[in-house]
């Protein structure tokens, strides 16, 4: 039998000048791209391999929840979209994208990903970066939804820094 092995990410290099919408639009894929990259070349079983007790963190989960983060801020919210509910909350779990990877897919877990992404481009693609709309948190702009995906992507990227350094040792990129 065949062992899955996680594909090869597409990562170009972040802008360096630009327009503003380009130079979000180019960061924020970077760092999916980023995100992938840790991924890269791992089996399903590494993917859901936890980086140290007592934390069940994975890099399988990390995907799983940056997937539901896409779609909840820039479909759901940003773009209004209400068909956009959760992917991954499952009886009342609020954190089943984290905790539920014992027996996820890892192949259409990355391809979910990947959806997500290109789902969440197309429903703000339209959306001037200063559209407002209305969160528990108060209004929000699509402007600071970019700039939070960039800093949630930022923080999570250097967890999957330290989880695949535990799974291979392999560090960096």
């Amino acid at each position: 039998m065949d062992t899955w092995i996680a594909p090869p990410a597409n990562r170009v290099p972040e802008p360096r000048t630009g327009p503003e919408r380009a130079m979000l639009q180019g960061w924020l894929d970077w760092h999916r791209q980023t995100l992938l990259t840790k991924c890269a070349g791992l089996t399903a079983e590494q993917l859901r391999t936890a980086s140290a007790p007592p934390s069940d963190l994975t890099l399988l989960g990390l995907v799983r929840h940056m997937s539901q983060v896409e779609r909840s801020w820039f479909r759901f919210r940003a773009a209004g979209d209400r068909t956009a509910l959760m992917i991954y909350t499952l009886n009342d779990n609020e954190n089943s994208d984290f905790d539920d990877v014992a027996t996820a897919d890892p192949a259409a877990d990355l391809a979910t990903f990947t959806d997500e992404c290109a789902a969440a481009d197309a429903a703000v693609a339209s959306l001037a970066l200063d559209h407002e709309f209305s969160t528990a948190r108060g209004t929000i702009s699509v402007r600071w939804v970019y700039l939070h995906m960039i800093e949630e992507y930022a923080r999570h990227n250097g967890h999957a820094d330290l989880l695949r350094e535990r799974v291979d040792g392999a560090t960096g990129a």
